[in-house]
């Protein structure tokens, strides 16, 4: 589990793997784009509201799976983190990626007046759902976090030990730097395409995940890395008043069943109304890997 979470996070950027972790939309035309400094979103269907995150370097083509399908009955807002995707970067050059992310997304609510959107998170996603959540709570009627950690940290601890955010950063810090000093250069797609392999479980996803992966500013990567693994939610929990669901991977491999959900249920404990759904035969990208499994997850989580 902790080379899989780890390659999650640090994958979709051309990095060695020793520091493990644009295709076509579907065709549903966007209704409007919403161009704001941390995020860009596109707005298609419409109905109650549900809002969709992407994870590190992932474009909102990752929920082209789901999203025609929701936005026969919903309206249905796409994001995507300025500078993935190949868009360009505007404020997500500078720290305050995460927190300029929540920041659009609160405001984006207010502006559009969804407070009480359904929000859907994915992988770093799922963090910024967490934190949205927590710190506005007004703002989601319920959440769904896919494959991520309230702290990413956790997985860098031994066995029986205990880490603090302070002693991470230094690791996180060489992380973030090893990704940045690769902006200018040219992507490679071998390195992205051995990045990727542990993230989904399908070789036509690997393929679509390594296109995300090159179109990605590293920059951008770099931050919103050392950001994720920088960034503790455990103690703020307890805030969230939104039903959650916690969607997480397991395989025949590993993360086997009975292991993926003793650790996500200790993860997740301290939020007050919170169900858990585990999805195999799956990896990282559970929505590419079993989409009809998915799909139900999420029907089910819409329909509270």
């Amino acid at each position: 589990m902790i080379a899989r979470i780890l390659f999650a996070l640090a994958a979709t950027a051309s990095i060695p793997a020793i520091l493990g972790p644009q295709p076509a939309h579907a065709a549903v035309a966007p209704a409007k784009l919403i161009q704001m400094e941390h995020i860009s979103v596109e707005v298609i269907g419409t109905g109650s509201p549900v809002i969709l995150i992407p994870g590190l370097s992932s474009p909102r083509a990752v929920w082209d799976g789901v999203a025609p399908e929701l936005a026969k009955s919903h309206s249905v807002y796409l994001v995507q983190v300025n500078g993935f995707g190949g868009d360009d970067p505007r404020a997500n050059l500078k720290p305050g990626v995460l927190e300029g992310v929540v920041a659009d997304l609160h405001t984006l609510i207010g502006d559009r007046k969804i407070a009480g959107a359904a929000v859907i998170g994915h992988s770093m996603g799922g963090l910024a759902g967490l934190m949205l959540a927590a710190r506005h709570p007004a703002s989601v009627g319920r959440l769904m976090v896919v494959d991520a950690l309230p702290w990413f940290g956790v997985l860098m601890a031994q066995p029986g030990s205990e880490l603090t955010v302070a002693m991470v950063e230094p690791r996180a810090a060489q992380m973030r730097d090893t990704v940045t000093a690769s902006y200018g250069k040219p992507p490679s797609r071998a390195a992205a395409e051995a990045n990727v392999a542990s993230l989904t479980l399908k070789p036509e996803s690997r393929a679509k995940a390594t296109e995300w992966a090159m179109a990605a500013d590293p920059r951008v990567t770099a931050l919103a890395l050392y950001e994720d693994l920088t960034t503790d939610m455990r103690s703020e929990l307890k805030a969230i008043r939104a039903p959650a669901t916690i969607v997480y991977a397991w395989n025949s491999q590993y993360p086997t069943k009975d292991r993926a959900d003793a650790f996500f249920r200790g993860q997740y404990a301290s939020i007050p109304n919170v169900t858990y759904v585990g999805i195999g035969d799956s990896a990282h990208f559970v929505m590419l890997d079993q989409p009809a499994a998915f799909a139900a997850a999420l029907a089910a989580f819409l329909a509270g």
